[in-house]
């Protein structure tokens, strides 16, 4: 009896040990899966990589690519326009002063209007057209005050709502949301190629110029787990590119190869919502103190990325 009690502890051992092998396994294998796909990471807050045409992480890719996760508390967003004054100032009256003056991306990204609470970002990318007043053309709110211009109402824009990180949610729509909490940072833009999961190729509403001659690209698009995607497309990128048929300067009916491959490869639900920013003489991009394209050319609007 002693050897047959003596034989089911030793059997009851082994599996207890079997399971607790198996558990951290598993635990394991979810850790290092939650790694390298960011949107199966609960804390996962910003990343920055290049892919090729096919959203395939590459690392001579021609995709400047910045994915994040608007609801993470280590996060927080403003946006910057080419003022003369401080941005946020006010008259005498009480009202914003408003005198717009031309800049440029590095401008805008490094000014004093461009900080956080004392802080720099730690990302920023290109947004707006400029019209021939100075002013951004479209929707453009910067922690809920409004620098916008002639086309606000009729044209998209990107933005994170205001509120607690966790409600925080990425909207891509044309003018004012219905939820004034969605109206807190905005940047304009044109050319919406996404509407509702649905994609568009809109090279014939951009017309010759936009679509075939200048194919420096940058865009955001939003994902139905609710991340988002920056992403300037430019040859003359500060970094190393290696051209290929699967890997050079984006037409508009491939847009959405490389989105819809971005979001599959790092597990970011599928693209809801897509838009262009300012292309042609205009796209910028910045990422943890490193500027990978400035064209030089005037920027209506930037939008901005802290790490807390």
């Amino acid at each position: 009896m002693i050897i047959k009690k003596i034989f089911l502890l030793s059997i009851l051992i082994a599996a207890a040990s079997f399971l607790s092998a198996c558990s951290k396994d598993t635990a394991n294998s979810a850790t290092k899966a939650s790694k390298t796909c960011p949107g199966n990471n609960p804390q996962f807050s910003i990343e920055f990589f290049k892919t090729n045409n096919q959203g395939k992480k590459y690392d001579k890719g021609i995709n400047h690519v910045i994915i994040f996760n608007p609801k993470s508390p280590q996060l927080d967003f403003k946006v910057n326009v080419g003022l003369s004054h401080r941005i946020y100032a006010k008259d005498k009256q009480g009202k914003f002063v408003k005198n717009y003056v031309v800049k440029q991306f590095n401008q805008l990204i490094t000014e004093e209007n461009s900080k956080l609470n004392g802080q720099r970002a730690i990302a920023a990318i290109n947004a707006d057209y400029i019209g021939t007043d100075n002013k951004p053309q479209g929707l453009n709110i910067s922690r809920g005050v409004e620098y916008s211009g002639a086309f606000k109402n009729k044209r998209s824009s990107f933005g994170i709502s205001g509120g607690k990180p966790q409600e925080r949610k990425a909207t891509i729509q044309a003018g004012r949301r219905p939820s004034n909490i969605l109206n807190y940072n905005l940047v304009g833009g044109n050319g919406r190629f996404y509407r509702q999961g649905q994609f568009k190729d809109i090279c014939q509403a951009l017309g010759e110029f936009a679509c075939k001659q200048a194919t420096n690209r940058s865009m955001v698009a939003t994902t139905s787990k609710g991340y988002v995607i920056l992403l300037v497309n430019d040859i003359k990128a500060n970094s190393i590119i290696e051209p290929s048929q699967i890997n050079q300067e984006l037409f508009p009916d491939k847009f959405d190869d490389v989105l819809e491959g971005i979001a599959r490869n790092n597990c970011l639900g599928n693209i809801q919502e897509g838009m262009l920013f300012d292309g042609g003489a205009s796209p910028g991009l910045y990422y943890n103190q490193k500027t990978y394209l400035e064209n030089g050319g005037p920027i209506g609007s930037v939008f901005l990325i802290y790490k807390k």
